[in-house]
């Protein structure tokens, strides 16, 4: 055992030994050991060149800044965890004042319940009514003076200056101040309700059933020439129009002072169907800034006008628009994501907007079972710039929309006044179907395209989907009927829905290949067609 003690004494004195050496070690290292530092530098100092003594003196700033920056970073290291602890101190003093007052609010809140459901039960007799306050948060009817009280109210309206109401203890004297008459049944939609009051004596116009689409496009160009100077040209106009057949959403891009917003609404004013005019904010996240949303405190539905348009386009034969003015200064595929969806199924009695979940008494008259329908007759129109301040327009979108260009303005010209056209939307649906029928896309073009779609597999892995094959056949034979050639048709589909892709690929690889697929276009098309596309390509090669 004494050789144990022996033992652990002599280790143990060790430990202690070196660990007091460490300790002395380290004061010599930072506080004593600057004598011998200082002697040291004197001593060879003068000895030194010029350059020997600044390395030497840059050599002893930095010994000196080593001890000093650790005892600053130990101060504030103290300094910190006693701040944080005086934090913690004052936090949990603040957060017990805020249960507390908490704790009041909920008091003061269940008081003036009670005294207001007292109130209500002095009106009543010796049955206990329900404060209403609380209903409007779970029932499905408004709440009125005849359902509060018990007494019947006359059925066409309440003007009342003041009532006797009988209780058990005898009589009671009620002023109620009723400075109009309030329906019966009051709609939750107003601004529908009066859309439903407009149209109840509308008588519609006679329309021209003879138009053709090649006399719209110069008609119009006319129209919007003589009545509201502005000048667009022909191929612009077919565009448009052959985009109306080809997708229920274009989108107008190009630069500013081109007249994109001016386009579809002077073309809504040769109709003689104004365009709705939606300017889209920044802040749009989700469909109620589009639909509006249904308010549960005041049982109410707050409208928008983009809805009430809606609403109005399933009254109108005409053709309808609304325009979303600056679409893409919020998330399109946010906003505008229910609408892409209905205008996605197959059959158009599917193309439905749901707004509340139960129908109630006074509803609009087209709306049944709270669901509202996406007319066959509504097209919209979205403007669009690129800059800082607006969101990229993603492939989702673009793949379901016609995008219209429009970056240079038309030359004046001089015309003779020319009316507006009443066409009915089913007479250009007609004439649509008419131009798919008189101009299919011929067999030639057909196979210049499938090798275009090879070759972009080939080199691009770019590919033609069916939604843009459909579009192909929706927009080529209307362009056609307007005035077109089919080639310049199938240009444009090419330039605008499919070479776009190449934007979203890697730049190095496309500046490399766009050369390459040029010529190949000039071979499969000819050198003197396909304008667009090569013009396209070859800007593109020159931003990258």
């Amino acid at each position: 055992m004494s050789e144990f003690l022996k033992f652990a004494f002599e280790v143990l004195s060790q430990v202690v030994y070196n660990f007091a050496g460490l300790l002395a070690a380290i004061l010599k290292l930072f506080i004593t050991g600057w004598a011998d530092y200082f002697t040291i530098f004197f001593t060879y100092f003068r000895t030194m060149n010029v350059l020997g003594k600044i390395l030497s003196v840059l050599l002893m700033l930095v010994l000196v800044a080593i001890p000093v920056i650790a005892i600053v970073l130990i101060v504030r290291r103290i300094m910190l965890r006693r701040r944080l602890r005086n934090d913690a101190a004052d936090n949990a003093e603040l957060y017990r004042e805020i249960g507390r007052l908490n704790r009041q609010v909920l008091n003061l809140i269940d008081e003036k319940n009670k005294i207001l459901a007292l109130k209500v039960n002095t009106m009543g007799g010796t049955e206990r009514i329900p404060y209403m306050g609380a209903s409007a948060l779970t029932d499905d009817t408004l709440p009125t003076v005849g359902n509060v009280t018990g007494i019947p109210q006359p059925a066409a309206t309440t003007s009342v200056a003041s009532a006797q109401i009988n209780v058990a203890s005898g009589t009671l004297n009620a002023d109620v101040d009723a400075a109009a008459s309030m329906p019966a049944a009051e709609s939750r939609f107003p601004k529908l309700a009066l859309v439903d009051k407009k149209y109840q004596l509308y008588i519609p116009p006679d329309f021209d059933e003879q138009v053709t689409l090649q006399q719209l496009v110069q008609n119009y160009r006319n129209y919007a020439c003589s009545h509201m100077g502005l000048y667009y040209t022909e191929e612009i106009i077919r565009r448009f129009v052959a985009g109306m057949a080809a997708s229920k959403l274009l989108i107008i891009e190009g630069i500013s002072g081109t007249g994109k917003t001016s386009l579809p609404h002077s073309f809504s004013r040769y109709l003689d169907n104004p365009a709705t005019m939606v300017s889209v904010q920044p802040s749009y996240r989700d469909r109620t800034e589009l639909l509006g949303y249904f308010n549960e405190f005041s049982k109410r539905f707050n409208e928008t006008e983009f809805l009430r348009a809606l609403y109005e386009a399933n009254y109108r034969k005409e053709p309808s628009i609304i325009v979303l003015d600056e679409m893409n200064l919020a998330r399109i595929e946010y906003y505008f994501a229910e609408m892409l969806s209905v205008m996605e199924m197959p059959s158009k009695e599917d193309w439905i907007v749901d707004l509340v979940p139960t129908a109630w008494k006074g509803d609009p008259e087209l709306m049944h079972d709270g669901k509202v329908r996406v007319p066959d007759s509504l097209w919209f129109v979205g403007t669009a710039n690129n800059d800082d301040s607006t969101f990229t327009i993603t492939d989702k979108v673009y793949d379901r929309a016609m995008p219209i260009e429009l970056n240079q303005r038309a030359d004046p010209f001089v015309c003779d006044p020319q009316p507006p056209c009443r066409i009915t939307s089913a007479r250009l649906q007609a004439l649509f179907e008419q131009a798919r029928h008189d101009h299919p896309i011929s067999e030639d073009t057909l196979a210049m395209l499938e090798k275009l779609d090879g070759y972009l597999q080939t080199r691009f892995r770019l590919a033609f989907g069916n939604r843009i094959i459909k579009q192909m056949h929706d927009f080529i034979p209307v362009y056609v009927a307007c005035g077109g050639r089919e080639l310049d048709g199938m240009d444009y589909i090419v330039a605008r829905k499919v070479l776009k892709k190449l934007e979203s690929l890697n730049i190095s690889f496309v500046r490399d290949e766009i050369r390459s697929l040029i010529e190949y276009i000039d071979k499969v098309f000819g050198k003197t067609n396909m304008p667009d596309s090569k013009a396209y390509l070859n800007r593109i090669q020159n931003f990258f």
